[in-house]
């Protein structure tokens, strides 16, 4: 019984032999004369392959459990030019907190003395130093007691900078990361590989074998010339690893903006496109959005330096102003607040794709109309797993005499069915141009997301453009969509651009 389980053992080592390739066989023979272990530099130098030919031959081994590849990735850091300046000058929530401390606290004076006032006061706001005083028309910062002392104390980012000025290994990793994210650090990422014999593998290369010239793929040449008579074979293994095929195709994003583009115009809408600029009178104020509303603030609104304004025309701008004002001839009281011209001709980046719908209403007033758009928009988002400063929104309006609030809700439960949605709820929202108004909430990892909101145009927003007609109006979120769709955690994997992902991906 031994010598058959003997003779059994060796009939298999032998076809396993047979089935490896001359680069296979060199690798298996390398790595048993160091040990069980090497880096591909150190197999190419031992086999005199190449080292594409290295990593192939690896890949093979492993498929068949002869050998086992590990990678270490290991991160390093350098300063950019914006951290050198960190060091040298302080960092800009610091320098504007001394400002401040100093006396110098209104906004329109440390727009005179700080470029990058913007930054700063987005992170003196995450940094709970300052808040924002609005009570004597112009906005003013007010230190906290935490901001009161941060001048006087080493912060950990300049901690930080300096010990990767020094040649160490930064002590707080997650402090680097944000340092990577404010640009005042770049990261290098080294991936170190090492090719390591199984048993199984160390079983097969201590028995030996020969390593002889062979023929693996039989071509016109081998059989015009003869020379496979006097050639040997290698054995093909119809059970070993085949690698797969990826064809190439479509972003995921863009088939998901494909499919939402047909089931609108399926259900009978029309594509309508805008610009990424707008001022804030068409983003905002026509929206009846109030001039202090914490949307506008600049931790929550890119706005834009060149151009800083942009012109409005005059005489629609009074109209909104009086409805701002007093409510003008829609029937509301307004905001009760003296509005302000000049805001509305700052420029933002949109903050949503309602402004192309709105600015469709004012050259289209009579009903019927039924248009969408699906396009980027931008806000001062902290980056977590649901949250992104730049992203999809798709919107949409309905207006028809006699449309109704439980028109939308129709509406919008068939869209999501047709998306492949059954969990889907509805709740009771809030917003300043929408009444009724609406959250499209789906179920998501044992909780709810939301997924954007709804509800019909106030007279506010519409009766300054002749519309006295009911207007369904909806703005929803691409990526969060894309998600539960396909999957995701993590609303960044989708732009990470993971080629094994984005091959497995499925075709929706």
């Amino acid at each position: 019984m031994e010598a058959d389980k003997s003779d059994t053992q060796g009939d298999t080592h032998d076809d396993l032999v047979e089935t490896l390739s001359v680069a296979e066989k060199k690798i298996l023979l390398a790595l048993d004369k160091h040990d069980g272990a090497a880096s591909p530099d150190e197999l190419m130098e031992a086999t005199g392959l190449e080292q594409v030919r290295v990593m192939n031959a690896s890949s093979w081994l492993e498929s068949k459990g002869l050998a086992e590849m590990e990678e270490d990735l290991e991160s390093s850091y350098e300063l950019t030019d914006e951290g050198e300046r960190f060091l040298e000058q302080g960092l800009p929530e610091v320098q504007v907190m001394e400002l401040v401390i100093n006396g110098t606290d209104s906004f329109g004076e440390l727009h005179e003395r700080r470029d990058d006032l913007d930054i700063a006061i987005g992170w003196l706001m995450r940094k709970q130093w300052c808040t924002i005083d609005k009570s004597d028309g112009d906005k003013t910062l007010i230190p906290t007691d935490k901001g009161k002392n941060a001048a006087a104390v080493e912060h950990p980012e300049i901690v930080t900078l300096r010990q990767i000025a020094n040649g160490e290994a930064p002590d707080d990793q997650d402090m680097a990361e944000t340092l990577v994210q404010r640009n005042a650090l770049s990261e290098q990422e080294t991936i170190t590989r090492t090719v390591m014999l199984t048993d199984r593998g160390k079983n097969i290369a201590a028995r030996g074998f020969e390593i002889s010239e062979e023929i693996a793929q039989l071509s016109p040449e081998h059989i015009q010339s003869r020379a496979w008579e006097n050639k040997t074979f290698r054995k093909y293994d119809v059970t070993s690893f085949a690698p797969a095929l990826h064809p190439g195709k479509r972003h995921p994003l863009s088939r998901l903006i494909e499919r939402i583009r047909h089931i609108f115009v399926e259900m009978g809408f029309k594509e309508i496109e805008g610009g990424y600029v707008e001022p804030c009178f068409w983003d905002m104020d026509v929206l009846f959005i109030p001039q202090d509303h914490p949307a506008r603030d600049m931790q929550d609104t890119f706005y834009c330096r060149s151009p800083a304004e942009l012109s409005v025309d005059e005489k629609l701008l009074e109209t909104i102003k009086d409805v701002h004002e007093t409510g003008g001839d829609t029937g509301s009281t307004g905001w009760q607040y003296m509005f302000d011209e000049r805001q509305a001709r700052r420029v933002v980046l949109r903050t949503h794709t309602t402004v192309n719908t709105i600015r469709y209403l004012a050259g289209h007033p009579e009903p019927p109309a039924k248009v969408f758009s699906i396009g980027r928009v931008f806000r001062r988002e902290t980056i977590d797993s649901t949250h992104l400063p730049e992203f999809y929104q798709i919107e949409g309006i309905v207006h028809e005499r006699d449309a109704s609030f439980r028109q939308l809700i129709g509406l919008l439960k068939e869209f999501y069915r047709k998306l492949g949605f059954d969990n889907i709820r509805l709740r009771p929202a809030y917003y300043p141009y929408t009444e009724p108004s609406m959250d499209v909430e789906v179920r998501w990892h044992d909780r709810w997301m939301e997924l954007g909101g709804s509800g019909i145009f106030r007279p506010e927003v519409t009766e300054p453009f002749g519309i006295h007609e009911p207007v369904l109006a909806w703005g929803l979120g691409l990526e969060r969509i894309a998600m539960e769709l396909y999957g995701l955690d993590d609303i960044r994997q989708l732009y990470l651009s993971d080629l094994e992902w984005l091959r497995g991906a499925p075709l929706l």
